[in-house]
């Protein structure tokens, strides 16, 4: 069911309205759990805040609660100077939800009106922009140029706090089409100037030089996470298929680090996440060092960035709802805040997807680092990062040469390869999860395993189930789910018994493949297609 842009009036009978009720009860207890989930916008005050905020509790009846920072700025609100609701992590909603609203919002996170018009946005949708406008200000409270908008306020507030990059700089790396719309937009959201919103920060320092490709950016912003954060099990996901040359992974040490290449509007660039302990069990420091083609595309590589790390997750709502069954409840104990790694780059995920059918991790990664040789090369200042993850065009073009596989998948990967170069697939985070899994089943070669595993990296389906998976057998055996028998028995078993896990089912295999992997890290295999 669709959430109303406004979750609550200011109606202080609506206490017994249970959505307004748990929201305010939230802010009462000043629970951060809530932050990013949604805003409080007080009347009296014309504030709006996270729920977090320490600030006394308004009463009820000068209260709103608002799905969008857009929506309360359309309201006539103010960001709060004391809470900065704009920093909180983002919703986990839009993953959940695979109606027009979070197709949208996964999109507007991408830069896509930014960079197509509110036109291409419709496009992508299968509206026209005045359908767009009326569904989206009716389910969030405002349109998508105010969503957009919102959306630059919030890329702009991090780098004038996460780096001394100068105003002008600062601006267009927002997305703004001027100084004086950047400004303006400042003054609205946070009461404030641009000079005395950084003055209230600390900054690192922002390094910028230029090379005969033109100007580099490289600039380091923390990225704001929820916690618990199982940063030992997302960065160890990533590590154990890092591509050689497209990225490096150290999941072993206190510290924590992932790199890789990444292809942006703008050019190539790379991005290192650096993950240090923190205070308190599952509390990590989670930032992010960019080097940029183009400051214009500082927003498109956080937001790919968080995506891959599923930042936005709602850990205790995952782990409350896990743990209720006893027999991952040890596991989601023993590791809280557990993500669901998404995707950087749509195309590569489904390559790599493709590939990885019927074989183990190991042999998958070798597959693909041999692949990654028809990438484009790219001089990085992280070591080991030197080239590109190949394109579509060239994964059709070159893959036959690198790719030693058996015919049909090689013919399997070549000819997707080809329908995504030419447009005749499309895979992109604005999709519907049943319609994505159903335009790649609906191909040779391409069966359920593979679909909802591209749906689930691709679109942070948080509910998808790799049916038939081996290595999700083996961590059900681990975990004392399953007996001996037959595999499609089993499978059949498995997938019946992971329906009290809906919906959060793609969070479930995590801890499955986690409990396999521990045990036999070279032999873990991914699914099979029939």
């Amino acid at each position: 069911m669709s959430a109303p842009a406004r979750l609550a009036t200011a109606d202080p009978a609506r206490l017994e309205d249970p959505v307004f009720a748990e929201r305010y009860r939230a802010i009462t207890a000043r629970d951060t759990r809530f932050d990013g989930q949604f805003v409080t916008a007080v009347r009296s005050t014309g504030i709006y805040c996270r729920p977090s905020c320490p600030a006394r509790t308004p009463k009820p009846a000068n209260v709103s609660f608002y799905l969008t920072s857009a929506a309360a700025h359309e309201a006539g609100y103010r960001a709060c100077r004391r809470c900065l609701p704009e920093a909180a992590p983002g919703s986990p909603e839009w993953n959940l939800r695979g109606d027009l609203a979070g197709r949208a919002m996964r999109l507007l996170a991408d830069g896509v009106v930014d960079r197509e018009g509110v036109g291409g946005l419709a496009a992508r949708l299968g509206y026209s922009p005045r359908q767009l406008q009326r569904l989206l200000t009716a389910e969030l409270g405002a349109g998508p140029r105010a969503l957009a908008r919102a959306q630059r306020a919030q890329t702009a507030r991090a780098l004038l706090v996460g780096s001394d990059l100068r105003m002008a700089d600062v601006a267009f790396a927002a997305g703004f089409g001027s100084i004086r719309q950047f400004n303006d937009t400042i003054g609205e959201v946070f009461g404030t100037t641009p000079s005395e919103l950084r003055r209230r920060s600390r900054r690192p320092a922002t390094d910028r030089t230029r090379s005969a490709r033109g100007p580099a950016v490289r600039l380091s912003l923390l990225l704001p996470v929820r916690a618990p954060f199982d940063a030992r099990g997302v960065i160890g996901f990533l590590a154990a298929r890092a591509v050689d040359g497209v990225e490096v992974a150290d999941a072993d040490g206190p510290v924590l680090t992932y790199a890789r290449t990444l292809a942006l509007p703008h050019g190539p660039a790379a991005a290192e996440v650096t993950c240090t302990p923190a205070d308190g069990p599952g509390v990590w420091r989670v930032e992010l060092a960019l080097e940029l083609a183009a400051l214009g595309d500082v927003g498109v590589a956080v937001a790919r960035l968080r995506r891959l790390l599923d930042l936005d997750a709602d850990p205790a709502a995952v782990d409350a709802a896990l743990a209720a069954d006893a027999a991952l409840a040890a596991r989601v104990a023993a590791t809280p805040g557990v993500r669901v790694p998404g995707a950087a780059d749509p195309a590569e995920i489904v390559v790599r997807a493709i590939v990885g059918q019927q074989v183990s991790v190991a042999a998958a990664r070798t597959h693909l680092s041999r692949l990654a040789t028809a990438g484009t090369p790219y001089a990085s200042s992280v070591p080991g990062l030197t080239r590109l993850f190949p394109t579509a065009e060239q994964v059709a073009q070159h893959g036959a040469t690198y790719l030693r596989l058996p015919a049909r998948t090689r013919a399997t990967v070549l000819d997707t390869a080809r329908a995504l170069a030419d447009g005749d697939l499309t895979v992109d985070v604005g999709q519907d999860p049943d319609a994505l899994r159903a335009e790649l089943r609906s191909r040779p070669g391409i069966g359920p395993w593979t679909a909802a595993y591209v749906a689930m990296r691709v679109l942070g389906d948080p509910d998808a189930w790799l049916d038939g998976d081996v290595a999700l057998l083996a961590g059900a055996r681990h975990l004392g789910l399953l007996g001996d028998g037959p595999r499609s028995r089993l499978s059949r078993e498995l997938a019946a018994r992971a329906q009290v896990w809906a919906p959060w089912r793609s969070y479930a295999q995590m801890h499955l493949w986690a409990a396999q992997h521990t045990r036999r890290p070279s032999s873990t295999r991914m699914g099979d297609e029939t």
